[in-house]
């Protein structure tokens, strides 16, 4: 009988966790989804998680072999296998992640930055095919950032690389506090959530009518922002416009570190396509040592939205196994 290989992918969210069994052509054979706010002990979000995932493989029909477990996680560590004073996280400190899995398996347990495993994700099943040089930005909750150079995920010495959210784009002490600690970093700005704090600054400082402003401080989210903006909202349309512009500023020094090919979109925020896009596109340009013009594609993920973050989890399994 023939032995099918799956690889699993979890996605640690603050909100939800969504895990789910791939094989090596990136279909998705089976998902579910946990509540992380549930478990404020890792301990036991962890045997809940691997108890899913093995009655996932048992409920798929024939002869199935897993062959690891990939995570992709808030600040996750893959040198460490830990996960590092998430802000999102209902843990805090330091959660040996990895270990906890192999307190249940001895098959391989792999952990990074969610970012990170997008980035893995889109090359081995997205539109990063045959790249070498690229670079994956998560726009979500936050800003997330996975760096592909030469082939290869950059990591840094501690496992860390790649955090371009927290990279200040406003000094001073006014500026946006950020979950992180720190004041105006990237994040505050470009992600959805900095989307909302942008469109409050507007709605307070322009007198202009706006149906954005029967919605209380708790209701609006960027997803009521995106459908206004669609309807021609002018104070939505301005906080899109100044979201990508910002995302552009950040975008041109991203290519002067590493020359990129292409910068992928992945995440909520980037499923409003031109709205964010356009301005970004034009404010990289503009900020853009004269050398790189006009070279750097930006562009949507590859991935299917829903699908992705397990698919960028679970091909840390079978990058793993490649490079043994």
């Amino acid at each position: 009988m023939t032995v099918k290989t799956v690889a699993a992918g979890l996605d640690i969210g603050g909100t939800n966790s969504v895990y789910g069994l791939v094989d090596r052509d990136g279909n998705i054979l089976a998902d579910g989804v946990v509540k992380t706010s549930q478990f404020p002990d890792a301990v036991d979000f962890v045997a809940a998680v691997y108890s899913r995932i093995v009655s996932l493989v048992e409920g798929l029909s024939g002869s199935v072999e897993l062959a690891g477990i990939g995570i992709g996680a808030p600040m996750g560590n893959i040198n460490k296998g830990t996960i590092e004073y998430p802000a999102g996280l209902p843990w805090k400190g330091i959660t040996p992640i990895a270990d906890l899995f192999r307190r249940h398996t001895d098959l391989p347990v792999i952990v990074t930055n969610d970012a990170n495993a997008a980035a893995v994700g889109e090359m081995i099943y997205g539109a990063a095919k045959g790249m070498k040089d690229f670079v994956v930005l998560t726009l979500g909750t936050g800003l997330g950032s996975g760096f592909v150079v030469n082939g290869k995920l950059v990591y840094g010495h501690d496992g860390f690389a790649g955090e371009l959210g927290h990279t200040t784009i406003k000094p001073g002490y006014s500026e946006r506090e950020c979950g992180c600690g720190k004041k105006g970093c990237a994040e505050t700005y470009i992600s959805a959530t900095g989307l909302k704090r942008t469109l409050l600054k507007i709605l307070a400082n322009s007198l202009q009518p706006s149906d954005l402003r029967k919605y209380s401080i708790d209701e609006l989210d960027s997803k009521i922002i995106y459908e206004e903006a669609i309807k021609g909202d002018p104070l939505a349309l301005r906080a899109f416009d100044y979201t990508g512009r910002m995302l552009g500023i950040k975008l041109a020094d991203l290519v002067a570190h590493t020359s990129p090919e292409a910068i992928f979109l992945f995440g909520g925020l980037a499923a409003a396509g031109d709205l964010i896009i356009r301005p970004a596109r034009e404010s990289m340009e503009e900020n853009l040592l004269s050398i790189y013009r006009g070279k750097v594609k930006i562009q949507l993920s590859g991935l299917e939205e829903k699908n992705a973050a397990v698919l960028g989890a679970s091909s840390l399994v079978w990058s793993e196994l490649e490079h043994k």
